[in-house]
């Protein structure tokens, strides 16, 4: 599923599913292998130093607002003996998370040495889902704006839509916004960029302000954000008035048909990834989601059988790679 152009809007929260249960910290640092299994044996921090309980509540805070983009707070914090166990809230929910006492690593949960052990690891491969086959498959990914897992998605997703662009309908789907008024306006104006110069336009201004770590930087602000995202629009070609004017005119009631398209499906997480109207569970890799989309077709075009990156985009803004997740906002 952080930003300018001063929109005001009422909009009532979008209504959370209990089964998400809010993964934003699921692809954090599931566990700290080796390091951490050094540390639960010798009882000390990795290096030996131990910070303050106080300590450790700051650090784990601010990382995971930089993160998220702010809205966690803490609710408690306590010594578990080889661990710190710091409950913080976001979003309603209390999720207790783990910092080792030296400070140096995080882990959102305890597993523990003995019994049997879950891996929970993602393992980038599509979970084998019945999808109708078409002959123009109609490709939906439902996006936050300002998710980290969102960016992530739409970064994978970059080079599959420019391949397979004239064969499928590949699009992106606003559920709401959960990380403040400035992720609506950011969706409102993404939503214009379409109406006004179509998907190519979207999906062009989207690489470059996905991969832009100075808007990560801004926490929404408009006096920062509105000149970095007016600078990718004039990059672009992109008329910032006609797109201003839009926000104020047309975009509340297209981002209100996308709002209750998620809801007809039932789908409150970022990214949730659709095809032929079936929830599919993929890896965030081109690879994976071209396979995913040229699986639902009746006849796969040539287009398919090019290889793309099989490499997981990084979560958040910035160009980078990464191991894979399958967390979500």
């Amino acid at each position: 599923m952080e930003e300018n152009s001063n929109v005001a809007s009422t909009e009532a929260p979008v209504k959370r599913s209990n089964k998400s249960d809010w993964k934003i910290l699921s692809g954090i640092l599931a566990i700290v292998v080796i390091a951490l299994l050094i540390y639960m044996f010798i009882g000390k921090g990795i290096t030996g130093q131990v910070i303050s309980e106080a300590e450790a509540n700051t650090k784990v805070i601010e990382y995971l607002n930089s993160r998220t983009g702010g809205g966690v707070e803490s609710v408690s914090t306590k010594d578990i003996g080889n661990l710190y166990e710091v409950t913080v809230s976001y979003q309603g929910n209390d999720i207790p998370v783990y910092i080792t006492k030296d400070g140096g690593y995080f882990v959102q949960g305890a597993i523990p040495l003995t019994g049997d052990v879950t891996d929970n690891t993602d393992t980038e491969t599509q979970t084998p889902t019945e999808v109708p086959k078409s002959d123009k498959p109609v490709a939906e990914a439902f996006i936050f704006s300002y998710c980290p897992y969102g960016l992530q998605f739409e970064k994978a997703l970059q080079p599959v839509y420019d391949l397979l662009k004239n064969k499928a309908d590949i699009k992106i789907v606003a559920i709401g916004a959960m990380h403040g008024e400035y992720e609506k306006t950011e969706t409102l104006r993404q939503i214009c960029i379409e109406k006004n110069y179509g998907r190519d336009k979207l999906f062009s201004y989207l690489k470059d302000f996905n991969e832009n770590t100075q808007i990560s930087s801004c926490s929404g602000q408009d006096a920062c954000v509105n000149p970095l995202v007016e600078k990718i629009m004039s990059t672009k070609g992109i008329d910032k008035t006609k797109i201003n004017n839009c926000m104020k005119t047309d975009a509340e009631a297209l981002y209100q048909d996308q709002n209750d398209r998620a809801a007809e499906l039932d789908i409150s997480g970022s990214p949730t990834f659709v095809i032929n109207g079936v929830q599919v569970n993929v890896g965030r890799n081109a690879e994976a989601i071209k396979k995913a989309i040229c699986d639902a077709f009746n006849t796969a075009p040539s287009e398919c059988s090019k290889t793309l990156s099989t490499t997981s985009a990084s979560a958040g803004f910035g160009s980078g790679a990464s191991s894979g997740s399958s967390a979500t906002c």
